[in-house]
């Protein structure tokens, strides 16, 4: 764990804040070549070679947005649901239980849970983010967790953070969001919330 990167998030986040919302993948688990792995290896059993600078770039996205954003991208016709069923099952079983965490991100969630309210916000399945949680062991600290399919849009959309402020009975204004990604912060952005990317921890913030 990087103690500069903890001070640094930590200087920025002081304020009269209600509630922190964290993304998960990326940004509180160090496993995004994990699931970069997993949908180019389902796209491989599905026919076609995927780039996973795709992945990158739709960040934080629900993942059968992402699959319906391939389709019309790489112009093949995907059957959505199967791909992201097949891409989950093969994370989970092939790379969830060796999940590491973002050191500064973590340890940030640690030192606040119990003096502001915390949220977790994915684009990912309630069961993938529950047991990414609980494999870094701070799945009791979390006091609201929105996954995909749960609010009528998801990022890049202002509805997850929203249901996630409306959850913890929290102003939107008062929120400060943690992301890696920029559907992430748009979405933030959009729910009327500040907004940190933690990869530009140390360079510059979002």
């Amino acid at each position: 764990m990087d103690t500069l990167l903890l001070d640094l998030l930590t200087a920025k986040t002081q304020g009269d804040y209600q509630a922190f919302l964290y993304d998960c993948d990326g940004t509180l688990a160090d496993n995004m070549q994990a699931h970069k792995d997993s949908y180019v290896t389902t796209a491989g059993e599905f026919g076609f070679t995927l780039d996973p600078a795709l992945i990158d770039e739709l960040a934080g996205w629900p993942t059968v947005a992402v699959v319906a954003e391939m389709s019309r991208r790489y112009q093949v016709a995907i059957d959505e649901v199967a791909f992201t069923q097949r891409k989950g099952q093969i994370f989970f079983e092939k790379y969830i239980e060796h999940t590491q965490p973002v050191g500064f991100v973590v340890e940030h969630l640690k030192q606040h849970a119990g003096k502001v309210k915390i949220g977790v916000v994915s684009g990912g399945r309630r069961h993938t983010v529950e047991r990414t949680l609980n494999v870094l062991g701070i799945m009791p600290l979390v006091d609201t967790i929105v996954c995909a399919g749960e609010t009528p849009q998801g990022k890049p959309f202002p509805d997850p953070f929203l249901k996630a402020a409306q959850d913890l009975g929290a102003d939107p204004a008062k929120c400060m969001v943690f992301e890696d990604g920029v559907p992430g912060v748009q979405s933030a952005i959009a729910a009327g919330m500040q907004a940190i990317r933690i990869d530009h921890i140390g360079a510059e913030t979002v």
